[in-house]
């Protein structure tokens, strides 16, 4: 196990710095900066110089690639060009809505897969696999951003029961939780549907193991084996799945964000992009990096712990 983890480990840092290459890289290429859009069109080039003296980038590529990195290891996330205040507080304040956000989204897609995959693995062939299957094809169809506003139609605008946007604060949990249940829907179910169908193959192609019919010829009821046996060997690929979703959730976060009006990293994101505040986007994109990367480390580990296999095989 200790030589496993090393190798996780090994391959979490190079790919944490493959990905600061490539996001600083695309950064640095985009059309515009930052001064010319805090001055706006009017701006004369002298004035647009100056402010990019100022602002640090008139310097060299790799100096500017070291002064970022040096600062993300010393937790010094830099000071916005748009807000002229620091960057860290920003993206804290950003998480807060972020994180539970993308927590609940993946615990109601787990739910609803766990459930819905053995309910058809269970059922193979029948009414109700049929069912789950065409559940899931829908949800394969439908975007998250789409479901988001539907949503908003249905229940904050027609029924009047949920808030149609905004993020009233953690001050009050209950307030909070109610204005991220709509958006957590929307995210997950769309999720759930590529989960349902993984789980569902997964334990398929367990039940036919031979240590299910040795469980079945000892006596054990199907439902049972199907529990016991079938389910923990099939959670392997439903992890790893798991653990690539993740990097979805934030993605399909950042439209679904904007539709319910939710200060979360999604409109950090976009407000920065609009301003041309590069060192923002490269900051919340690196984190949404090291989240995803982290993530899928421990997904790895999970997965190990769960079927001895995958240890051996990296000894």
């Amino acid at each position: 196990m200790a030589l496993f983890l090393l190798q996780r480990l090994s391959v979490l840092a190079a790919t944490l710095v493959i990905a600061s290459f490539v996001v600083f890289a695309v950064m640095a290429i985009l059309p515009g900066n930052a001064a010319e859009t805090l001055l706006g069109p009017t701006a004369t080039p002298e004035a647009v110089a100056a402010l990019m003296a100022k602002l640090g980038l008139d310097q060299p590529l790799g100096v500017r690639y070291g002064r970022w990195i040096l600062g993300l290891l010393r937790g010094d996330l830099g000071v916005s060009y748009a807000y002229g205040s620091p960057i860290a507080p920003l993206i804290g304040a950003s998480l807060t809505v972020s994180l539970p956000l993308a927590a609940m989204a993946m615990a109601l897609s787990a739910a609803i897969a766990l459930a819905g995959g053995v309910y058809a693995a269970d059922r193979r062939g029948r009414a109700g696999d049929a069912a789950v299957m065409a559940f899931t094809q829908v949800g394969l169809a439908v975007p998250s951003f789409w479901l988001a506003i539907l949503m908003v139609i249905l229940f904050a605008v027609m029924l009047r029961i949920a808030p149609a946007g905004g993020f009233p604060g953690w001050a009050d949990p209950v307030r909070a939780l109610g204005a991220l249940i709509l958006p957590a829907v929307a995210l997950g179910v769309v999720q759930a549907a590529i989960l349902t169908r993984v789980t569902r193959s997964a334990l398929i192609e367990a039940l036919g193991e031979d240590y299910m019919r040795t469980a079945r010829a000892k006596g054990v009821t199907r439902r049972a084996a199907l529990w016991r046996h079938a389910l923990p060997n099939a959670l392997v690929p439903v992890l790893t799945i798991m653990g690539l979703q993740f990097a979805n959730l934030i993605a399909g976060a950042i439209v679904v964000e904007n539709v319910f009006v939710l200060p979360g990293l999604g409109r950090l994101m976009l407000q920065s992009i609009s301003n041309r505040d590069t060192l923002v986007v490269q900051d919340c994109v690196m984190l949404i990096a090291i989240l995803v990367i982290a993530l899928n480390f421990l997904v790895d580990v999970a997965c190990a712990a769960i079927d001895p296999r995958l240890r051996s095989r990296a000894a």
